[in-house]
């Protein structure tokens, strides 16, 4: 059994803010949520709580007070950054992927996977979390020119950092080595077939199961099922997780307005403040797109993000509206009986 201080395990003045004395002795950090419990570090050791919610309230990264028998949760502290996206499929829901974390590595490679429009995705997630984005390209030994694809990356947003790396090879790790130690968190996101597994294993020591890819197209199989909290060699902790098919977004237009800070900052400047910025006059952004200042499918990318987030963001608040009026029914009902059975 490995003991681990609080500031191994990323303790910082926020989290101490929100505890005293008393308390502070209690305090762990979530390293896997099960159904029904969760699994935290702690400097006492591993433990398993019971929660007194639904573990959907959870992520891997929170931090936790437990209750003086250290046997559930009592409290969960404020989240630092918080990674959530709108769950897939039909569920109007949003979808907790981390928590506490320094740093989002979105994992592609120098092939048929790199995407600019995916990549744009993460990184309004990144920045409406208040994470660190960083845009890991992997396979780098495959490719010819692998600082192109680094090139490409960096120009999307002034906020992010790219690297190139081969990520079966042990001596390349090093790379990553700023976002991962002395108790910094980094998670792992992108498609299947990309190389997180394989980062993973190399940069924590563990035996994650990998797939090949199909040649095709580049696409892979789900290695990672789950999420955890790992130590890195570093010194730091890392999420993994599973490979996302998709990617829906809501609850990040400010993410998207730094990811597109040039054309928001031209879209304030439009002639008319309802500019829909296609063909109404004195429309600033379609001026830049014809001075060839704008990539027009750089707008378009803007403009379908924009719409999505507008779409899932309102599907989100009126889910969440209609939750607490069935709650607050049930309380009401619940009270009705209670005065009834005291009669």
């Amino acid at each position: 059994m490995t003991d681990y201080t609080l500031k191994d395990l990323g303790w910082s003045p926020f989290f101490a803010a929100q505890t005293d004395p008393e308390t502070l002795d209690f305090a762990a950090r979530i390293s896997t949520v099960a159904r029904d419990r969760v699994t935290v570090l702690s400097p006492h050791g591993t433990l398993i709580l019971r929660t007194p919610e639904t573990t959907g309230d959870y992520a891997v990264g929170d931090w936790v007070l437990t209750t003086p028998d250290r046997g559930a949760v009592a409290e969960r502290l404020e989240r630092q950054t918080s990674l959530k996206r709108r769950a897939a499929g039909h569920d109007v829901s949003a979808q907790l992927i981390a928590a506490n974390v320094e740093t989002f590595g979105i994992v592609t490679s120098c092939n048929e996977d790199f995407n600019i429009a995916r990549l744009e995705r993460y990184l309004a997630l990144a920045a409406s979390a208040g994470c660190i984005p960083l845009i890991i390209l992997t396979k780098s030994d495959l490719c010819d020119d692998p600082h192109s694809y680094a090139k490409q990356a960096e120009r999307l947003s002034p906020l992010v950092a790219a690297v190139t790396l081969n990520a079966t090879d042990p001596d390349e790790l090093d790379t990553l080595a700023p976002w991962c130690r002395n108790g910094q968190t980094l998670v792992l996101a992108g498609s299947s077939g990309v190389g997180k597994s394989t980062l993973s294993n190399l940069l924590t020591g563990g035996d994650a199961a990998t797939q090949g890819i199909r040649e095709d197209d580049a696409k892979g199989r789900h290695t990672t099922t789950s999420r955890d909290l790992a130590r890195t060699r570093f010194g730091g902790w890392l999420i993994d997780t599973p490979g996302m098919r998709s990617l829906p977004l809501a609850d990040v237009a400010d993410g998207i307005e730094a990811v597109f800070e040039d054309i928001e900052t031209l879209a304030a400047a439009c002639k008319f403040n309802d500019c829909a910025h296609e063909t109404e006059p004195g429309c600033a952004i379609q001026a830049a797109v014809e001075a060839g200042d704008i990539d027009p499918n750089r707008l378009k990318r803007w403009q379908k993000l924009k719409r999505e987030d507008a779409q899932n963001s309102e599907a989100l608040h009126e889910a969440r509206a209609r939750h607490r009026s069935l709650h607050k029914t049930y309380r009401g009902a619940q009270s009705a009986k209670r005065d009834r059975d005291g009669r």
